[in-house]
């Protein structure tokens, strides 16, 4: 399945070249030898969900798995809470961007100083067009009718410390399209990093995947999961 990925840019607005995805382990092994050559202390642990590393510190002291404090937070965006995917969009790339809704202009460029990479990515047979991130977020607006409309999912994921920052979006590149580009969603992300630790990603998602003409298709349903006497099969949580 082939994908069109926007070329970003930088602030100075020159194009940036695509960077080499490179995936993460998902766990990675260090043994005690390691650890006595290594320049970093065994306690240095990821602060992501995307990697977890177990250490094994010497045999004076049992076996400790170090783990990280993730925070992967999802949303929704609510007309009905009169929230804007326009100004989210806008926030997340430290961008102006003008809302066709309420018509008014979202500013968020004091943002742009924090904001380390922005790209939008999109399944192949959705339109160039939508390479333009006001003209994507006021068209997934438009198609929404009514007063209460979901208008985007948003996604605010932190990202692990040790990593050069180089390979924040490559991380954040792949994950996205995997998860959510190869199912015909429309991907709008922004890497921030402030420089007090806390390197963290806004991805937005569009609610509706597009057809190959281009156009919106109607929101996915939920389907509950039946036992064998056709009811529904409640969560852990009762409901």
């Amino acid at each position: 399945m082939r994908f069109l990925r926007c070329a970003p840019k930088s602030i100075s607005g020159n194009c940036i070249p695509p960077a080499p995805v490179n995936r993460l382990p998902h766990c990675t092994l260090v043994m005690p030898e390691q650890l006595a050559s290594a320049s970093c202390s065994p306690r240095q642990a990821p602060n992501s969900l995307m990697e977890v590393r177990l250490y094994f510190l010497p045999l004076r002291r049992k076996k400790v798995m170090s783990l990280s404090c993730p925070h992967f937070k999802i949303s929704i965006r609510k007309r009905s809470e009169r929230q804007s995917a326009v100004a989210g969009a806008a926030y997340q790339s430290g961008e102006s961007l003008f809302s066709e809704y309420d018509l008014k202009t979202k500013n968020y460029r004091y943002k742009a100083q924090e904001v380390l990479h922005k790209e939008i990515l999109l399944p192949a047979h959705v339109p160039p067009a939508y390479c333009d991130r006001q003209t994507l977020w006021n068209a997934a607006e438009r198609i929404e009718k009514q007063w209460n409309a979901q208008l985007a999912r948003g996604i605010i994921m932190a990202l692990p410390r040790e990593l050069p920052k180089e390979q924040y979006a490559p991380l954040v590149r792949d994950y996205c399209m995997e998860q959510f580009v190869s199912k015909g969603m429309c991907v709008d992300f922004a890497v921030h990093d402030k420089g007090d630790g806390n390197p963290h990603a806004h991805v937005m998602l569009t609610m509706r995947a597009m057809d190959e003409q281009g156009k919106w298709l109607p929101k996915s349903r939920k389907v509950y999961d039946l036992d064998e006497n056709g009811e529904r099969i409640k969560l852990p949580s009762g409901r």
